[in-house]
């Protein structure tokens, strides 16, 4: 078990990979699954995806794997769920999902994606509740990524490391999409480091370098991904408009309510999204 202020992550001289390889064996003597087809982080407004998806082989407690700490954010369940689909796939879906403004460090941030790989997924799923830019957009609307712009000046690569990124969010996975839900809009997915909600004026910063939707996950989560050798889809779920854009104050409160309202008809596009990978 794997307490949030003892973690292996932390330890001079710790190697994430050889950490996420140990998760990946803690997940197969769980679960019973030797290997997983694809992976799910299940963000704000996501979660009942997993039921939708398939059978539920195994649901562990994610402190019970080396490395994960228990989520900090209400909304977030902390297991980790093996799913087999019709097809018979094996999915594995995250619900443990450590943020940037915890202030671990990006290596937890990124080690259930580093796990997921280790599992033998190919594939890692990105969903987040975030807010939305454009005006035409309502909460509750899923948007695919198509780009990012990481504004946490950080980076999960340690070392002389250099990682293509300009098919990052994959083209052939976001047309798998479109055929599952061709009314399906794309946009640019801009981290911010958080916790706070971003300022208006940093809303239209976004919007002028090119983002249509702010949130404060994922990005680095997608980098690792991809150093990892994984495709990767990312879909936000629009679930306000961004600060400048709505003209009510934020809240935690309307993201969790939005997300809840919209949960239904997000799951089962992703569900269908996951079963035509």
């Amino acid at each position: 078990m794997t307490d949030i202020h003892d973690n292996p992550l932390d330890a001079p001289n710790a190697d994430p990979f050889e950490i996420a390889a140990r998760a990946a064996a803690d997940i197969a003597r769980l679960t019973g699954v030797e290997k997983h087809d694809i992976a799910l982080t299940l963000g704000s407004g996501w979660g009942k995806a997993a039921e939708l998806i398939g059978e539920t082989v195994a649901t562990i407690p994610a402190t019970e794997v080396t490395g994960f700490s228990k989520p900090a954010l209400e909304g977030h369940v902390g297991t980790l769920r093996s799913i087999r689909t019709p097809g018979g796939r094996n999915v594995l879906v995250i619900g443990a999902r450590t943020h940037y403004y915890e202030g671990h460090g990006v290596r937890r941030v990124v080690h259930s994606v580093r796990t997921a790989a280790a599992t033998g997924a190919s594939i890692m799923v990105l969903t987040n509740g975030a807010g939305g830019i454009r005006e035409t957009w309502q909460p509750g609307q899923p948007v695919l990524i198509s780009d990012h712009l990481n504004l946490t000046a950080d980076s999960p690569l340690e070392g002389a490391k250099f990682v293509d990124l300009t098919d990052l969010y994959s083209q052939r996975l976001r047309d798998i999409a479109h055929t599952v839900d061709p009314s399906l809009d794309e946009g640019v997915y801009t981290q911010f480091r958080g916790p706070h909600y971003e300022t208006p004026a940093e809303v239209q910063m976004a919007k002028a370098i090119g983002g249509h939707i702010v949130g404060m996950s994922t990005a680095l989560e997608a980098i690792a991904a991809r150093e990892a050798g994984m495709e990767i889809l990312g879909f936000s779920l629009i679930t306000n408009l961004a600060a400048g854009i709505q003209k009510t104050p934020l809240s935690h409160g309307e993201v969790i309510e939005a997300g809840k309202a919209a949960e239904p008809v997000i799951s089962a596009l992703l569900a269908r999204v996951v079963e035509a990978l």
